[in-house]
């Protein structure tokens, strides 16, 4: 059989840490694209000897083109600024919405019926952008967000309460900003709900340090934001499509009603298989206010685009 191939446009930290996940775990070879093509190269070179020592049969090319793109299954685009500390993502829009649009008319002439995910932030607006410019059915286009904020609510839960991730099930839903939904009415501990467990007070403060979750790497770091974790999050997904495993996921998706949401992307559990996103999950939420002020400042972020 012939092997799946990946794209990954961007070969900052986000782009080569999910490189190195999906490589790996041996699910596809990897083009790897930068505007620096020496970084490009230099790590699908590094990434491909390390993947000879972890006996992986598979190939990773670092490039400046987009040929060799042609036929890819997934393409995911993590490039753009990074925010520095202090910053919003929302700050990020104008230089990344010109970055997101000069890679959208490069892959149309090579990966015209690809399956996109988009990383690079704003992430909301990003992917709404990136949709009307493929002209791509919905299902094919969705963002990674929804699997990050999760698993920074999963940790501060397991901080708090010193229970094994293994036990721990919850899920951020909504915008990829301070306005995300942290679903406390949904998450359990050993199938025993959060609030059961934890009392109001360090459960909303829970929800505060996942909403400020982002913030304090980017000012920890001092240059750059996360990687290590969205790289994951962005290898579940490929490996999701990849392998067609019909699996639950929190992503950014196009909605046309659920939630309340109608012509905007916004983070949703969905249905993730080989078409993409195959399904939106719909629950009645205790927060569904907080998924409508969600939903608002989606819009006014697309307004601005």
């Amino acid at each position: 059989m012939t092997r799946k191939k990946i794209t990954i446009v961007g070969a900052g930290f986000v782009g080569s840490t999910a490189a190195h996940w999906i490589a790996a775990k041996g699910l596809a070879d990897i083009i790897l694209v930068d505007i620096d093509e020496g970084i490009a190269k230099g790590k699908a070179l590094d990434l491909q000897q390390a993947m000879i020592m972890n006996n992986k049969d598979i190939k990773i090319i670092g490039t400046n083109s987009y040929e060799q793109t042609k036929g890819s299954d997934i393409v995911v685009v993590t490039a753009g600024i990074p925010r520095k500390p202090g910053m919003s993502r929302d700050e990020l829009i104008s230089i990344n919405s010109k970055i997101v649009e000069d890679i959208c008319n490069k892959l149309k002439e090579y990966c015209p019926d690809t399956i996109l995910i988009i990383v690079t932030n704003p992430l909301d607006a990003m992917v709404y952008k990136v949709y009307k410019l493929m002209g791509l059915p919905k299902n094919k286009i969705v963002g990674m967000a929804g699997m990050l904020d999760s698993a920074r609510f999963k940790h501060f839960i397991c901080e708090a309460t010193g229970n094994s991730p293994k036990e721990v099930d919850a899920m951020v839903l909504g915008t990829h900003n301070n306005s995300m939904v942290p679903l406390a009415s949904k998450a359990t501990i050993n199938q025993v709900p959060l609030k059961q467990v934890l009392n109001k007070e360090k459960i909303t403060g829970i929800i505060e340090k996942t909403k400020n979750g982002g913030a304090e790497i980017v000012k920890l770091l001092g240059k750059g934001s996360a990687y290590y974790t969205p790289g994951l999050g962005i290898m579940e997904m490929v490996e999701a499509i990849l392998k067609d495993q019909k699996k639950l996921l929190p992503c950014t998706a196009y909605c046309e009603g659920e939630y309340g949401a109608k012509d905007i992307f916004i983070g949703v559990p969905v249905i993730l298989g080989k078409s993409g996103v195959e399904e939106i999950v719909e629950m009645v939420l205790e927060e569904q206010q907080q998924m409508n002020e969600s939903i608002k400042h989606i819009k006014k972020l697309i307004d601005s685009l």
